[in-house]
């Protein structure tokens, strides 16, 4: 989706006090546990370093709990996920210097996430007929949006409510509805992205002697939330860094109009006692952040430095969203063929 650009020097905060520098690269202070803000599928170039390959990993993801590791069930691609463009950066570096594995990596992901903007009913019904068994499965409810302080308080970003009364839906496939909510949650409708800030409340449904099972009714609520998202108003939301430039004064005006371009916000401007410096404080959506080592260092004559970390998720323009959607629709028609 968007292109990454090779690791310079620079100095780049994640979380609360992790500090990556060129000379530090190898041995730098965990940060805080932090949900990642970006992917890199990686691989090593050669089959024969699998085994080390997977040993740096296992080391990495010990030492770093914001560095994430999976394999996609779809692809098999090995899947890294960080805190940004040169967190991802320093560990391919870092296979390559300790354990001798040279890394293949794909384009780097911003993590986006799904949400909803209004409460909406559902009433979804499932049925397959194959010849023999075949599935059938109604669930009936709502989905609504969750403030911040709730999923704090339920201690994840979404929830299931089981609100049925009476065994229209019979007891022992109440299970297999909140897994259906959960594979919801996990790929939602507008881009295939985390669904957060969604409560899912089940009130009713039905089912068949023989043909309801486990699955339909997992099938059956996966369905009913994802569609029922396209009529919550729902959004997509990017995550926001909190972005801190250090450089000397005489840089500033190109060092602001640039951060401008990246659609930044300034949010404070401070300079030192003497005047020779300055820092600039703004929030800046991550996906306008590639390559921007390169730039500051073009700017100031490789005396700038900055740190990021990041802040929150923030609903994307509704251009992006569009067009981010357009992407998605497009990848899934290429599977179906």
């Amino acid at each position: 989706m968007l292109h990454g650009r090779p690791w310079l020097p620079g100095v780049v905060r994640y979380g609360q006090s992790c500090v990556l520098s060129p000379s530090i690269a190898g041995s730098f202070t965990p940060c805080d546990s932090q949900e990642p803000v970006m992917s890199l599928a990686v691989k090593p170039k050669q089959t024969t370093q699998q085994v080390q390959f997977g040993k740096a990993l296992n080391k990495f993801t010990k030492e770093d709990p914001t560095l994430r590791v999976k394999v996609d069930a779809e692809t098999k691609e090995t899947i890294l996920s960080g805190m940004g463009e040169l967190h991802l950066e320093v560990y391919v570096e870092r296979m390559n210097r300790e354990y001798d594995v040279e890394v293949v990596t794909g384009q780097p992901n911003v993590t986006y996430k799904e949400t909803i903007g209004k409460k909406e009913t559902f009433d979804w019904i499932h049925k397959k007929q194959t010849g023999g068994a075949g599935q059938y499965a109604r669930v009936m409810g709502y989905i609504e949006p969750m403030s911040e302080s709730e999923q704090k308080e339920e201690g994840k970003p979404y929830a299931f409510l089981n609100k049925c009364v009476g065994t229209n839906i019979p007891p022992e496939f109440y299970s297999s509805c909140e897994k259906g909510s959960e594979d919801a949650m996990a790929e939602g409708a507008l881009v295939g992205c985390e669904v957060e800030g969604v409560r899912v409340v089940l009130q009713d449904g039905a089912s068949h002697a023989v043909d309801s099972s486990d699955m339909a009714f997992r099938t059956c609520m996966a369905a009913a939330v994802r569609d029922t998202m396209k009529r919550a108003n729902p959004s997509v939301m990017e995550p926001v860094m909190r972005v801190e430039v250090e450089i000397p004064s005489e840089f500033q005006g190109g060092v602001v109009a640039a951060l401008n371009r990246r659609m930044g916000m300034i949010q404070s401007s401070d300079v030192n006692d003497d005047g020779s410096g300055i820092k600039i404080v703004s929030e800046v959506p991550l996906a306008n952040m590639f390559g921007y080592s390169t730039e500051l260092r073009s700017q100031t004559q490789g005396k700038g430095e900055f740190t990021m970390e990041y802040e929150r998720h923030t609903q994307v323009a509704r251009n992006t969203q569009e067009e981010l959607m357009k992407k998605y629709q497009e990848e899934n028609a290429n599977e179906a063929a």
